[in-house]
């Protein structure tokens, strides 16, 4: 497989281990339109690939992902994810990254470096097995900018943590150290940083060389029950996102965050 044509996403092989790492490190390895775009057909060329067995997932540099650009959606719904500002938005994109994350069988380890935030702490937690450093925050502070967390949050953190305490860290837009998530039960191990890449590479190839087919059947029949519960919330999480895109109560948060004051909400 020829991962040549991927920009934002660098991907080696490690005999049947392949590392792919969001490699945006001068813009925190935030997502774009490019980062969007690569992030559909990514999984599906890491699932058909012959020589993968295991796939193990980080950012470049000290950050996973911080997600979407908030000042760019002053000028444009959804920011940089959007190709311009007449750009229509719908759920089909973000919902082919979620459907074909959970659908590669390949199993797939995540080692998060630095903070996941918003579609970056999506994508981790919808990884198999979550390594974090201690020190690093994982948020999907969508309401913080007067959006639904539509695109996978409200459908993957209640399944980690249950609902109620999921309802907490998105209604309030809350951040988990590295230490609290692994307490919670958010992601699997909480390391210091510089243990991070280590233990998820020794994860992954134990994986990588595990028995093929018992390990990804496994997967596949556990992903069974996430599926479901992205099947009952993705697409109405993501049409209310859209819808909130349109609201006073976003554009004055996307004003205060490029202002740096506090958002005065109306509830209009």
């Amino acid at each position: 497989m020829d991962y040549s044509r991927y920009k934002a996403f660098r991907v080696e092989k490690d005999s049947k281990l392949a590392i792919v790492t969001l490699d945006r490190a001068h813009e925190r390895n935030s997502v774009n339109h490019e980062v969007h775009q690569e992030l559909i057909t990514l999984f599906v060329d890491l699932a058909d690939d012959d020589e993968v067995f295991a796939i193990l997932l980080t950012g470049a540099g000290d950050v996973f992902s911080v997600g979407g650009d908030v000042k760019g959606m002053k000028d444009r719904p959804a920011g940089d994810v959007s190709k311009d500002e007449h750009a229509v938005l719908g759920p089909r994109n973000a919902r082919r990254i979620v459907y074909n994350l959970l659908d590669c069988e390949k199993p797939i380890v995540c080692a998060i470096n630095g903070h996941a935030i918003g579609l970056g702490a999506t994508i981790a937690l919808l990884c198999d097995i979550i390594v974090m450093a201690e020190d690093a925050k994982i948020a999907d502070p969508h309401v913080k900018v007067g959006l639904v967390a539509g695109d996978g949050g409200a459908a993957i953190w209640p399944l980690l943590v249950g609902p109620a305490r999921a309802k907490e860290y998105l209604l309030r837009g809350m951040a988990a150290t590295g230490t609290e998530a692994e307490r919670i039960g958010l992601v699997n191990y909480s390391v210091p940083r510089d243990q991070v890449y280590g233990k998820a590479h020794e994860i992954a190839k134990e994986l990588s060389e595990g028995a093929t087919w018992a390990i990804r059947w496994t997967k596949l029949s556990v992903n069974k029950s996430i599926k479901d519960q992205v099947n009952l919330i993705l697409e109405t999480s993501m049409a209310l996102e859209i819808n909130t895109f349109r609201t006073e109560d976003h554009k004055e948060a996307v004003s205060a965050f490029i202002e740096k004051r506090k958002p005065i909400f109306k509830g209009r």
